[in-house]
């Protein structure tokens, strides 16, 4: 990798050997099988090799952690967006009736959906995943991030707009 060498490419390297295990395992809880948790933990671990230098990081399993997460969110977001769409398409015609222009058109839509909700708060963003992605009510959504139902309403008002704007793009 050109650019990332030295006292800080070794840094990385330690704490891939320290905490790589751990954060598979963590993940594995999360996600959907072993090699799936070790892509994120690796993709984790390449993020933090390629930001800005870090000196010396004083909680490396809570940075790890943060990282892997939103990782995690990013996941269930683009595979969200996936599967209500190719449902949609599936509901107008069969997929092998669609044209590549379409689906090429289809993934630039997405890619679009994903960079706008990549840019909204943690917390909207992450109300919007627990709803689309993972299937949460609004009270249940409410309950475990500590927030009002009428907050999880207006936050889902919020994102969805963004991913409206997206696709009018």
């Amino acid at each position: 990798m050109s650019g990332v060498d030295g006292p800080y490419a070794n840094y990385v390297s330690e704490l891939f050997q320290r905490h790589h295990r751990w954060l598979c395992e963590r993940l594995h809880r999360q996600v959907e099988n072993v090699e799936a948790a070790e892509d994120i933990a690796s993709e984790t671990f390449l993020q933090l090799l390629t930001s800005p230098n870090v000196v010396a990081i004083r909680e490396p399993r809570a940075l790890l952690t943060t990282t892997a997460q939103r990782l995690v969110y990013q996941r269930w977001r683009r595979r969200g967006l996936e599967r209500k769409h190719l449902d949609a398409l599936g509901d107008e015609h069969p997929l092998s009736l669609v044209s590549p222009e379409h689906l090429a058109a289809t993934w630039q839509t997405l890619d679009r959906i994903d960079q706008r909700l990549n840019r909204l708060p943690s917390k909207i963003r992450t109300t919007f995943l627990l709803s689309r992605s993972v299937g949460l009510t609004y009270p249940e959504i409410a309950t475990r991030l500590g927030i009002s139902p009428r907050s999880v309403s207006d936050y889902m008002e919020t994102a969805e707009t963004c991913c409206l704007r997206a696709c009018l793009e």
